[in-house]
């Protein structure tokens, strides 16, 4: 463990220490039942919020980040916070919500605003740029400014923004990528990747006027970047198929270019695909590219034995970053909470939040907060709501057991008026909307019932209330939190490209003292 110089960094290895010590990849059987009681008594809650308000504010941090992680967590609203607090507490035998995910113990916090300069709702694309170029932009965009027309090609000509990563390699610094998407979606392609449309993964997808005026699929411009004096030191996800000739079974490329074996021609490039050779790798040195998954990595339940984590990426990506002497630039996302929440199952987005919650634990333990600047936020929302008056411990995927009159939980479950089960945990559209069965003109349409049973099941969709093929982003702010340098500049409301320009404050800390 790295050393713990200032206050802030003593009070965090506190909370870390009760609040993480449980974090485990283990889960508990799924049931209906919470498994403990709450014995707080009402003195300790008052001692809890004294003691709360006597500890004081961290210090000020005002020096140069050496080193600086931005983690995101796609999709990650605070809604997903609040119901994978509760869901990871109760794989810990705890009724959940006491419990605190381990990013949430980081000193600074602030709401950010996601909005598109043409969206109100957001998309991966323009946030993340807003986020790592100190621009906002269009929805669907990659690192280009808002001048540019989204899949015209001739309009984005010369309106490249410059990234984090250009930023940190104009100092020197190593930089890398951990993702659970594939490495051409939005999210980790915004980071080396100039592009009007993100769709443009492979050439499969150029339209012809992208062609005609030269722009270049997200993939290739991968190769590139490694060609030219900036190079990533890793790069880990999935996304396979957008590297390899249509020719392959599980290719897409049209222009039949290995782009695999371009890497691997590059000086000191290596390629791995799959967890044993993760281990293996020397880590001392070179750039990697490691493609565990043909698309997106499996959900977090679904991997198999040669598929790595969250966990195990960053470990990696760790190793290699920490051999340059000036330090490096990492971001880390967790890809598929988006995605879960995308095909209506709340279980899924929990399951990928609660990885993203044991990954960050760790790397609390490997990092010295005095020199490193840790950022963990979402890119957006998404449409899921808890609602309803569940008792206190209730299942967080199950129906909603209600409290009686004396504020004692039901020994059943609670029956709306329309004679069904809810469960609290439910999305505003999405493919888990409900099909009403109509009742006479003096009846109002009757909702289906949920099953107790099936709402504690992986594959559960939640009831949602307009019929989509894929459930929505949310509008609303995310939550951002951060320990480190700089990270006292965060606060209350702020624009999302604001982020950028605080991590920039503190990598040129030193510079920009008078």
């Amino acid at each position: 463990m790295r050393n713990f110089k200032n206050k802030s960094s003593v009070v965090l290895l506190l909370a870390l220490t009760t609040l993480t010590a449980c974090h485990s990849e283990t889960e508990k059987p799924l049931t209906q039942t919470p498994a403990v009681k709450d014995t707080t008594t009402s003195a300790q809650w008052f001692k809890q919020g004294k003691q709360r308000a006597q500890n004081a504010a961290p210090a000020a941090n005002t020096q140069a980040a050496k080193n600086l992680i931005l983690i995101v967590g796609d999709g990650m609203g605070i809604t997903t916070h609040t119901a994978a607090r509760i869901y990871a507490g109760q794989q810990q035998e705890l009724l959940g919500e006491e419990y605190t995910l381990s990013f949430e113990t980081l000193p600074y916090s602030a709401l950010i605003k996601t909005y598109n300069t043409d969206q109100q709702t957001p998309d991966s694309a323009g946030t993340m740029s807003a986020l790592i170029t100190g621009e906002k932009t269009r929805a669907g965009v990659l690192s280009v400014n808002h001048t540019a027309k989204r899949g015209d090609c001739q309009s984005s000509t010369d309106q490249h923004l410059k990234t984090l990563f250009d930023l940190a390699e104009s100092q020197n610094k190593a930089t890398g990528i951990v993702t659970t998407a594939r490495v051409t979606h939005a999210t980790p392609a915004a980071l080396y990747a100039h592009s009007p449309e993100r769709g443009w993964e492979s050439d499969n997808k150029l339209s012809a006027e992208a062609k005609q005026n030269g722009c270049l699929d997200i993939a290739q411009q991968l190769i590139n970047h490694q060609q030219g004096e900036q190079r990533l030191e890793v790069i880990f996800g999935g996304g396979q198929r957008h590297f390899l000739p249509a020719s392959e079974p599980s290719g897409k490329r049209t222009d039949q270019q290995n782009l695999t074996t371009q890497w691997q021609s590059l000086p000191d490039h290596y390629l791995i695909s799959s967890k044993q050779q993760l281990r293996d790798a020397d880590l001392t040195h070179g750039h990697w590219l490691g493609l565990f998954a043909n698309s997106h990595l499996p959900y977090v339940d679904q991997r198999d034995e040669q598929t790595p984590g969250l966990l195990d990426m960053t470990q990696a990506a760790l190793t290699r970053l920490q051999q340059n002497p000036d330090g490096y630039v990492l971001m880390i996302e967790s890809g598929r909470i988006d995605h879960g929440h995308h095909a209506g199952s709340g279980y899924q987005a929990l399951r990928e939040t609660q990885e993203l919650d044991q990954t960050v634990a760790w790397l609390l333990k490997q990092i010295d907060l005095d020199n490193t600047l840790l950022i963990v936020t979402a890119d957006h929302s998404h449409t899921l709501t808890l609602a309803g008056y569940p008792t206190r411990g209730n299942p967080m995927l199950g129906v909603v057991f209600s409290n009686n009159d004396q504020g004692r939980p039901e020994e059943k479950p609670y029956r709306l008026p329309d004679g069904g089960y809810y469960t609290s945990m439910n999305y505003r559209n999405g493919p888990g909307a409900v099909e009403w069965q109509a009742l006479p003109q003096s009846a109002p349409s009757k909702r289906p019932s949920v099953d107790p049973q099936q709402a504690l099941q992986p594959g559960y969709l939640q009831q949602a209330l307009v019929p989509l093929e894929s459930e929505t982003h949310g509008g609303e702010d995310v939550a951002l939190y951060a320990a480190g340098p700089s990270a006292h500049l965060f606060g209350g409301t702020m624009e999302q490209h604001w982020v950028y320009h605080v991590m920039r404050h503190a990598l040129l800390a030193e510079e920009s003292k008078p």
